[in-house]
């Protein structure tokens, strides 16, 4: 750390996310609002430079006298994370470590790999992992009229409600994996404000020509769901499953391959404004 210490480092920023205080400094400072775009969505600016993770990243040039071009180096305070002559893949790397150290340390908050979005007063969570198909069925709900609350965490407290964690989607067309942001604006929709109790649990991934003909999971199968996807899970199983706990308990959980999203949304829809409608559990 003392080595990296002695680098030159030409501007910085220190922010405060979920209880934790996070510092990224920059040997250049052009690279800082390409930066601060990467940051976690409620980030607020820190009083004072102490930190409890501090990232490092040395961009890469032209060495004089020379036309070769350096490499892009990150770190976690010591640790290495990144070596690559591609600014922009090292870019992601960066923003993939902050949401995930977030994601797991963060204070008084359960984090779950997972699309959300809101439906007349309650939440649709769909747990999944990167190429999954959330974000699909997660864009398609929100063309349906529901509203946008994320398509990478569902927030929890410990009361299980779920909160809004507002970065566009990154929606991938044609199984590239390259994506482009998308805001639910663009789509018609709108953006989660206030956190909302679960109505539904959608475990599902795509297969092209598949029916959806789900079968609905009880509350412990349910919980193990959401756990096989929750960040924090190893560093405080306890309180994960505390929390997971309290999300199905009105929540109706649903497993199965779907086909195509446009025609699963409205069905999922349909099915919460149906138990909100007779204030049960739908079977």
């Amino acid at each position: 750390m003392e080595k990296i210490d002695r680098l030159g480092w030409a501007a910085g920023a220190a922010f405060v996310s979920y209880g934790l205080r996070v510092g990224i400094r920059v040997s250049s400072p052009e690279i800082m609002p390409r930066i601060e775009r990467l940051l976690p969505p409620n980030a607020k600016p820190a009083r004072g430079p102490r930190v409890q993770r501090l990232y490092s990243l040395i961009v890469s040039g032209i060495k004089v006298g020379s036309h070769v071009r350096r490499f892009n180096l990150l770190y976690a305070d010591s640790v290495q994370l990144a070596r690559s002559k591609d600014t922009d893949s090292v870019l992601e790397i960066l923003e993939r470590e902050l949401q995930l150290y977030i994601a797991e340390y963060a204070r008084h908050r359960v984090f779950v790999h997972a699309g959300v979005v809101g439906w007349r007063g309650r939440a649709i969570i769909i747990p999944g992992r990167t190429m999954s198909g959330k974000t699909t069925l997660v864009k398609a709900l929100v063309e349906a009229g529901a509203t946008y609350y994320s398509d990478e965490y569902a927030v929890l407290d410990e009361h299980g409600r779920v909160h809004p964690y507002l970065k566009p989607m990154s929606v991938r067309e044609n199984g590239d994996r390259s994506a482009k942001e998308i805001r639910p604006e663009a789509l018609g929709g709108t953006s989660g404000v206030k956190p909302l109790p679960v109505g539904l649990v959608v475990a599902t991934g795509y297969r092209e020509g598949a029916r959806w003909r789900p079968r609905q999971l009880l509350p412990g199968r349910a919980v193990m769901a959401l756990l096989d996807h929750t960040v924090s899970v190893r560093r405080k199983p306890e309180r994960a499953l505390n929390t997971l706990r309290q999300v199905v308990t009105d929540a109706v959980a649903l497993k199965g391959v779907r086909g195509e999203a446009t025609e699963v949304a409205e069905t999922l829809l349909r099915r919460l404004t149906e138990k909100a409608g007779r204030g049960s559990v739908v079977t």
